[in-house]
């Protein structure tokens, strides 16, 4: 049975789609599509609801106090789906506003963050770099992930000026001049490379071809899909038939998939029966 939340706000155009599952996830931008692919992989049967503010984005240069701010909205205009679960599917976003998203959500839909993947990383040993946003790079946030899950490797910040954004438009120029500029400030004998913002699993190729395909890349779309499945109690099913829906919210409006996140391979395993309602 679908469990309530007295403070949810109902919207005339929701979709009831009865007891099956159903994955929020939330975003600035089309860093989301990720862990959408990911969440449709274990689940192909799953509803997923993908809400961004692309009126806001990016999220990355505002105060933790707006940024939190439009992350509610953002956060509510999905949760009036009443899904069972709701990813953060964004770093920045993971790091300022999550308590209070899970202060106004929680119990009733299990909040669930993202962390870059540097414990994973780090379990092999060094050398690791993590590529990250200018103003995730040399916070006292990632500091404390690597002082926990690093303590002992050689770790380098890697700033990435614009990649996020050049993702966002889908400028391949831009993504091959912003991954190459990455690149160049990364220590060649890295073993591995964390991606340290949701965006850039998009292009996780290119990177790849940059930093060389040695080199083991770690993101972290599939390890929040999988946490979300296990928080709701849901089983991986994922020969479970392709019958998952798609809703698509742009700063709370009902909307499609834009051309920019069609570009990307990832959107076209979100196949969906009700896109765009």
């Amino acid at each position: 049975m679908r469990r309530s939340l007295p403070h949810r706000t109902a919207r005339e155009d929701a979709v009831d789609y009865g007891d099956r599952v159903k994955i929020a996830l939330m975003d600035s931008g089309i860093g989301l599509l990720s862990a959408a692919a990911a969440v449709r992989g274990l689940r192909p049967d799953a509803d997923l609801v993908l809400s961004s503010d692309p009126d806001g984005v990016p999220w990355g240069p505002r105060t933790p106090s707006d940024l939190t701010e439009r992350a509610l909205t953002v956060a509510r205009a999905a949760a009036a789906y009443a899904p069972d679960a709701l990813i953060v599917a964004c770093n920045t976003a993971s790091v300022h506003a999550l308590p209070a998203l899970r202060a106004e959500l929680e119990p009733a839909i299990p909040v669930i963050g993202t962390v870059p993947a540097i414990k994973p990383a780090a379990a092999g040993g060094g050398p690791v770099a993590i590529w990250a946003t200018p103003g995730t790079t040399g916070s006292a946030y990632q500091r404390g992930l690597i002082r926990r899950f690093a303590d002992g490797v050689e770790v380098t910040e890697v700033p990435c000026p614009g990649l996020a954004e050049a993702v966002q438009q889908a400028d391949a120029a831009a993504i091959d001049r912003a991954v190459a500029a990455a690149a160049a400030l990364t220590p060649r004998d890295v073993r591995a490379v964390v991606l340290g913002c949701t965006h850039y699993e998009l292009v996780a190729e290119h990177i790849r071809a940059a930093v060389g395909r040695s080199v083991e890349l770690f993101g972290s779309a599939g390890a929040v899909a999988s946490q979300a499945l296990r928080r709701i109690g849901a089983e991986p099913a994922p020969d479970a038939a392709p019958t998952g829906g798609l809703t698509v919210l742009f700063s709370g409006r009902v909307s499609a998939l834009s051309a920019q996140a069609a570009s990307y391979a990832e959107a076209g395993l979100l196949q969906s029966v009700t896109a765009g309602r």
